[in-house]
């Protein structure tokens, strides 16, 4: 088996990088990603929070115009009913938002996944570009002894030693590299 050639090796490095390059910026995608939807979340907890203070507030009010409604003048009265519709309006304009964020929440979440898992498969990625490092390092083997199973043409000693004699004659020579 001979070593592959150096463009080969070279093509091979190109495109690996390529792909660690391309894996780091998905993982800067997803980080940013995911601060969006953490500070999206945030906001939403807020607003949740203020609807409910909000809604208390009202029921509260209410409360106090049932059991004071006949001391309240008439204007007040409306005062406090247009209030409680604004409140309502109000009420329902905050539960769409929070719809329509948790829609885009569950839109993002395959992504923030496919993410995460090309981040869990770095440390592989990483491995393989330090073989190819070394292997590129290494270079060719001398081939100066004509005698060595490694010089020249591929030998059958390299082989599976459970193939069958009849068998080796469709083996052809492995070439290591990818097509970029």
């Amino acid at each position: 088996m001979s070593a592959p050639p150096p463009l080969q090796i070279r093509e091979a490095n190109a495109h690996l990088v390529a792909v660690h390059r391309r894996a780091a910026e998905l993982e800067a995608r997803l980080d940013a990603a995911e601060r969006t939807v953490r500070s999206q979340a945030e906001r939403l907890a807020h607003h949740d929070e203020q609807l409910r203070a909000a809604l208390d507030e009202l029921g509260r009010a209410k409360d106090r115009t049932v059991t004071t409604e006949f001391c309240l003048p008439a204007s007040e009265i409306a005062a406090l009913q247009e209030q409680l519709l604004t409140s309502e309006a109000t009420v329902h304009s905050l539960q769409a938002a929070v719809r329509q964020r948790d829609k885009l929440i569950r839109q993002l979440q395959p992504r923030a996944e496919l993410l995460q898992d090309i981040c869990r498969q770095r440390p592989p990625l990483a491995g393989l570009l330090a073989a190819l490092a070394e292997a590129e390092r290494l270079g060719p083997l001398p081939a100066s002894d004509p005698g060595h199973p490694l010089s020249g043409a591929p030998s059958l000693l390299l082989a599976n030693s459970t193939e069958e004699e009849g068998d080796r004659d469709h083996l052809q020579p492995a070439v290591f590299g990818t097509t970029v």
